[in-house]
């Protein structure tokens, strides 16, 4: 696993061992990161269900001025932090352990990406209705393109779709 774009372009990054962890493929990441390049610059970016980290350190590469991760399991903050300590940005991120759907009302983002193991199919409304409550402008969730999210969760509603083979991405902005 790389980063794809911007400051830390091409640097490796640790992957969590074993299957318990599904990382955004490299290719989706890049879909994701060229839809979201002019918003990125300046903004705070929340990654829950953070994994190896690799979706937040890319956005932090790509000029979002800080970035807080949000991960339960033990083994892949081990890897967060052996990712950060590696690029030397332990000082830009806030890497918080717990689970999502309620932490998210205490860490305000501007973007905020969730990606909750495919089978966890709840963690979604949890995860996206608990963005609807803070300033959170945009919400991306990967998930599975088997699976069909509700266009409204809240205020954020679902503004697109993009997807990519076994994987999509939904959109959601603050509902006008």
């Amino acid at each position: 696993m790389r980063v794809i774009g911007g400051r830390f372009r091409s640097r490796k990054l640790k992957s969590v061992p074993g299957m318990a962890v599904r990382p955004t493929p490299d290719r989706l990441r890049e879909a994701l990161f060229n839809v979201l390049s002019q918003r990125i610059p300046g903004t705070v970016f929340l990654d829950a269900y953070a994994g190896s980290g690799a979706v937040g350190i890319e956005a932090l590469s790509r000029g979002a001025k800080r970035v807080i991760l949000v991960e339960r399991w033990s083994a892949a903050l081990v890897v967060i932090r052996e990712n950060l300590a590696l690029l030397g940005i332990s000082d830009e991120v806030t890497v918080v352990r717990g689970s999502a759907s309620v932490l998210l009302p205490n860490y305000p983002a501007d973007i905020a990406f969730i990606d909750p193991p495919y089978d966890q199919v709840s963690e979604y409304s949890g995860a996206l209705l608990a963005l609807s409550c803070t300033a959170c402008s945009l919400a991306i969730a990967q998930h599975s393109s088997r699976l069909n999210l509700e266009d409204r969760y809240g205020d954020l509603v679902k503004t697109r779709v993009l997807k990519q083979g076994d994987n999509s991405l939904s959109f959601y902005e603050r509902g006008r």
